[in-house]
């Protein structure tokens, strides 16, 4: 048996005013998706536990099978495994974002225009440099375009930090809680180094961003948790960082990008290909989040439907050449194009086994909004002990 998780990040949504009062699942033509609803099991999930934040970090553990509730410890952590930075106990991460705040204090871009790596890492080298480097404890690490890390001490740890990218056009939101005067203090000389790097890079940031915190998470290993062994591909340091934790091997798929121009070709080639040797493979494209974050629903819906042609149809085709197979396929979280950021609300998924057909409905947040909430955890479990 082989088993494929699909995860079109964020792709769940609310009806949109300029798509007609639908959704971008509603609205996008995928017409393979849409067959595979109607001979799938099609319900609800509930990826973000109550109290928890509703980010791709809760919601993409949950859709590996772990329980947020017991593993989540934060969600730098999970992306400084991803870089390859080990945290020492005693040590928390942060995420640390490139933002760009106006002279009144407003988030005018959680992403600084979105910058590339390129224009990036001399920023953050010009921070640690200044700023880190191992003084105090305090070292930054590069990561991608507007995402990196920051380690400090673990009496760092207790603030309240607000995501960047649920304040866009909104006043910022300074920390809050007993760390936050050092959080603070760090966020304010970053101004000064953070202006002087971009204007030499063509970058419109002005400071760092800190959220996101907690210390390196213990996840039991999936291949003995689940009696499978696989691969995953995603070039979101979040995913990439899940799998290291979980030892689900990490593919480096060139062409794979966290923005519009991903090549869901490549990442549908990887997956088929790695079926030749091993049973479980995971593949996350972050273009449908992003397109909800830039309140673009014309992109939205262009992201879905090159999951629809490029993805989901081709892999159907390839897939019974490997024998009885299973489908799971479940967005993260919701990341409505109206409100630019996620929400808790719970999402569809789609459980296909291609050994058992059975009357399902159409694969969108309304045709299933009657449906009782599982809790998304327990459907990587289904999918795989119950072959």
């Amino acid at each position: 048996m082989k088993y494929v998780v699909l995860v079109p990040d964020g792709c769940a949504d609310e009806p949109v005013a300029v798509l007609d009062g639908l959704t971008p699942l509603e609205a996008a033509h995928m017409p393979h998706l849409q067959a595979l609803a109607l001979r799938s099991e099609v319900g609800r999930a509930a990826v973000i536990p109550a109290g928890l934040p509703p980010g791709s970090d809760v919601g993409n553990l949950a859709i590996l099978g772990y329980d947020p509730e017991v593993f989540h410890t934060g969600r730098a952590p999970i992306e400084a495994a991803a870089m390859g930075v080990e945290l020492a106990p005693g040590e928390v991460a942060y995420r640390c974002n490139l933002v760009t705040i106006g002279a009144d204090d407003t988030m005018v871009d959680f992403a600084a225009g979105h910058l590339s790596s390129e224009q990036s890492h001399p920023i953050v080298a010009a921070l640690d440099a200044a700023l880190g480097n191992g003084r105090d404890g305090v070292r930054f690490y590069p990561g991608i375009e507007y995402r990196h890390l920051l380690v400090v001490p673990a009496d760092w740890a207790e603030a309240d930090c607000v995501p960047p990218h649920d304040l866009t056009g909104r006043p910022a939101v300074w920390p809050t809680g007993p760390a936050a005067s050092r959080l603070q203090a760090l966020m304010d000389a970053s101004r000064e180094v953070v202006v002087t790097a971009a204007v030499a890079v063509g970058s419109t940031a002005t400071q760092i961003w800190l959220w996101g915190q907690g210390t390196r998470p213990q996840l039991p290993d999936f291949a003995n948790r689940y009696g499978v062994s696989g691969r995953l591909t995603s070039a979101v340091d979040l995913v990439r960082g899940l799998g290291v934790l979980a030892g689900i091997e990490v593919l480096d798929v060139p062409g794979a990008t966290a923005g519009f121009d991903n090549d869901y070709v490549a990442q549908r080639i990887a997956c088929i290909d790695s079926l030749g040797d091993r049973d479980f493979f995971l593949l996350h494209v972050e273009a449908t989040d992003e397109a909800g974050h830039q309140q673009n629903a014309a992109e939205k819906v262009a992201s879905l439907e090159a999951w629809d042609r490029e993805i989901i149809g081709p892999l159907l085709d390839a897939l019974p050449a490997f024998g009885p197979f299973r489908v799971l396929l479940l967005p993260d979280h919701a990341t409505p194009v109206e409100l630019g950021t996620h929400t808790s609300d719970p999402v569809p998924y789609l459980l296909h086994d291609s050994e058992s057909t059975v009357a399902g409905r159409a694969y969108t947040e309304r045709a299933t909004a009657e449906c009782p909430a599982v809790a998304a955890h327990t459907l990587l479990a289904r999918m795989v002990t119950s072959a």
